[in-house]
């Protein structure tokens, strides 16, 4: 059984994906990984051998359709298993099977944190270069924060993710949008029946997908000793050494709390006078850098419309004291129509990106909740969590 150091960034999925195993694999190797929040740089993992996928042949079978079943190249089937033939191939013979071939870029290796970003970023502007990338701001431990600009449109358009630390997985729901759309520019296909260059020539649309980095990394990979807010951060955390349900960012501020909008009246009703995993909404609007970073960035470009993922709900809020015009709900029904999500008039909730921009602007402003569940969401969950981000995004971009 093979031996694996633990490096930093790591955790059970990330590990597990890199060396092509299931993650109860390498719990069952390792039980003692499952009763400690975080891994920790350093241990040491055992690493089972990796179990191949195997297949009996069947009669009737042929290289096309057995590559088509499980989702691979037919070449590879020759490579894995020497001597095998499309010509001839015998009944009740083991094959091995190779690895799915993945049909998209983004896609979950594990955990999906800043690093993960950064890298489908590069991936992304390879492939598709009609997406740009640009820096706008940094959090408050100096990572930065990214917006992507596409189309050349007189008429702009926002969408962001990932306010809430562990509320990440909607960062790769963000991003597989945006593949979506650069590949089928490229190809000049549709977009859940939609048609992009119709988009790309009427609108520019910014993306912000990750606008908490500090926090998602806290979430999804802990903290050590090492770490400068070490000390504050165990005593802002109850002393819980697990942050998974962490919201805010490093500071221990809320940022969807973060917004002139009513915010008095928000702190007032939270309760929370100090740093917290939730709720506490800061010593004033805008005193995180991740908020200020979006806020700029928003009146900068000064958006016709502007949606926010959260998890979860399955829900879309598109109103806000009164202030939303009165296309805003029918807005928000075509985009529940096309992905199964109901949508709320929501009352008592104040400070939130959503609600500055429907304030500020007088224009249809979104928080679209994704998923069901316990925050963070399961990764199982993210395919079909793509579909149904993609459908009300296609419908975001093609409202009138």
């Amino acid at each position: 059984m093979q031996q694996y150091v633990v490096q930093k960034g790591d955790t059970l999925r990330r590990v597990a994906a890199r060396h092509g195993l299931a993650y109860e694999q390498l719990i069952t190797a390792n039980p003692w990984a499952a009763q400690q929040p975080y891994l920790q740089q350093g241990q040491m993992l055992y690493l089972p051998a990796s179990l191949r996928r195997r297949y009996v042949i069947q009669e009737h079978d042929t290289f096309d359709r057995i590559a088509s079943a499980f989702r691979f190249r037919k070449e590879a089937l020759e490579e894995l298993n020497p001597g095998l033939s499309a010509n001839q191939l015998p009944q009740g013979k083991t094959i091995v099977l190779p690895g799915p071939t993945h049909k998209h870029l983004i896609r979950l290796s594990g955990e999906y944190g800043p690093a993960d970003l950064e890298r489908d970023i590069q991936e992304i502007q390879l492939h598709y270069p009609a997406i740009e990338w640009s820096v706008i701001g940094r959090s408050v431990l100096g990572k930065p924060i990214y917006a992507a600009k596409i189309g050349k449109g007189p008429k702009n358009l926002h969408m962001n993710a990932a306010l809430h630390a562990n509320e990440w997985i909607t960062t790769p729901c963000l991003m597989r949008f945006m593949e979506e759309y650069g590949r089928a520019l490229a190809q000049a296909s549709t977009v859940y029946d939609q048609e992009p260059t119709a988009w790309y020539q009427d609108y520019t649309l910014w993306v912000v997908p990750m606008a908490n980095p500090d926090g998602v990394e806290l979430v999804q990979e802990g903290i050590t000793p090492s770490h400068p807010y070490y000390e504050r951060l165990l005593e802002w955390n109850g002393g819980r050494e697990d942050f998974r349900r962490w919201k805010a960012n490093i500071n221990g501020v809320d940022l969807g709390d973060q917004f002139p909008a009513h915010w008095n009246e928000e702190v007032a009703r939270r309760g929370k006078t100090r740093p917290s995993p939730q709720d506490y909404a800061g010593a004033k609007p805008l005193s995180e850098p991740e908020a200020e970073t979006v806020y700029q960035h928003t009146l900068s470009i000064s958006p016709e419309r502007a949606v926010s993922l959260h998890s979860q709900g399955r829900e879309i809020y598109w109103n806000y004291r009164d202030y939303e015009p009165p296309e805003s709900e029918n807005m928000a029904r075509i985009m529940g129509q096309a992905g199964g999500y109901r949508p709320v008039k929501l009352q008592g909730s104040d400070a939130g990106y959503k609600d500055w921009f429907i304030q500020h602007f007088r224009r249809p402003g979104f928080t679209v909740e994704i998923g069901y569940g316990i925050n963070p969401l399961p990764l199982e969950d993210f395919e079909d969590l793509c579909v149904e981000v993609g459908s009300i995004l296609s419908a975001f971009m093609s409202l009138e």
